[in-house]
């Protein structure tokens, strides 16, 4: 009977060492792997680093040698990211161009921003103003302005110290397209030649050939010069080089020079032709009709 027992203990502890040795260990707390923090499962996307790349290299922040007193002014830019620092309990102004209208103004926070607008001025000196307030410091968001005339982007954060009163912007593209108008009205405005013989102007010239965009309005001379005046389409298009025909009925290329929509020949010439294209050429003569009455040859 005890040899029984003794015989079924052994078989019972040995079995219960089998299994142990064939089961997995259980791992101790230090020994559980956790996933590394920054892999591949929260790594940015290559487009979001592009974009905060892309924000960064747009964004404009205050300059001290850009204040008109309290006033911070931006170089306008097509895309660019214009900074305004508010703080609580102050309003700070975005000023427009005078005579720009404002179509729309987005926030992307609104709960936490009070924004508004208002005008000064009257007629062309009109002015749209967007005003804007935090409700508390450190607090970020953007705005979205629309006009009629272009799109302003403005990063707005609020700090606890000191808000900007105002920005607002030049315009070197509008700046740029006004000195070259001033540029031309005042090349318009400028005699075509200095020293002309008014008393001796000979308008006795004919305009004929073909019919084109360019064909002269008229030709005369003062003797010395000839002057061939041009439509004032002129300046939108082509206009075409002119040749002297000689007395062997040959074309030469002869020296001038343009002012406004002139042609100023530094001589006389009996015939000239201004030709312009290639398969189809079109060619319009220009004759002195008292050439030879008057003792001119080309």
């Amino acid at each position: 009977m005890n040899f029984l027992v003794h015989t079924l203990a052994f078989a019972l502890a040995l079995g219960g060492a089998s299994a142990a040795a064939s089961a997995p260990a259980a791992p101790h707390p230090g020994q559980i792997s956790r996933p590394a923090r920054g892999g591949a499962g929260h790594a940015r996307p290559p487009g979001l680093r592009s974009v905060a790349a892309a924000n960064v290299d747009a964004l404009l922040e205050p300059n001290g040698g850009a204040f008109v007193n309290a006033v911070q002014v931006y170089p306008w830019s097509e895309g660019a990211l214009y900074r305004l620092y508010t703080a609580p309990g102050l309003v700070s102004d975005i000023a427009l161009q005078p005579g720009e209208a404002l179509v729309s103004v987005a926030a992307g926070d609104t709960t936490r921003w009070v924004i508004g607008d208002t005008t000064s001025g009257a007629g062309a000196a009109r002015r749209t103003h967007i005003l804007v307030k935090p409700i508390a410091a450190g607090l970020r968001t953007n705005l979205v302005i629309t006009t009629d005339r272009r799109v302003y982007l403005v990063a707005l954060q609020s700090t606890a110290g000191q808000g900007m009163a105002a920005i607002s912007w030049t315009y070197p593209q509008d700046e740029l397209i006004a000195l070259k108008a001033a540029g031309a009205a005042a090349l318009a405005g400028a005699p075509v030649a200095q020293g002309i013989a008014v008393d001796r102007l000979n308008f006795n010239y004919r305009i004929e050939g073909d019919r084109a965009p360019w064909t002269p309005i008229r030709a005369f001379d003062d003797g010395t010069q000839t002057f061939i005046e041009f439509p004032p389409s002129v300046a939108a298009g082509e206009i075409p080089p002119l040749f002297v025909i000689g007395s062997s009925g040959r074309a030469e290329l002869v020296n001038y020079r343009v002012s406004g929509r002139y042609y100023v020949v530094d001589r006389l010439f009996s015939l000239a032709e201004l030709r312009l294209g290639e398969m189809r050429q079109l060619v319009v003569r220009i004759v002195r009709a008292d050439a030879r009455r008057r003792g001119r040859a080309a």
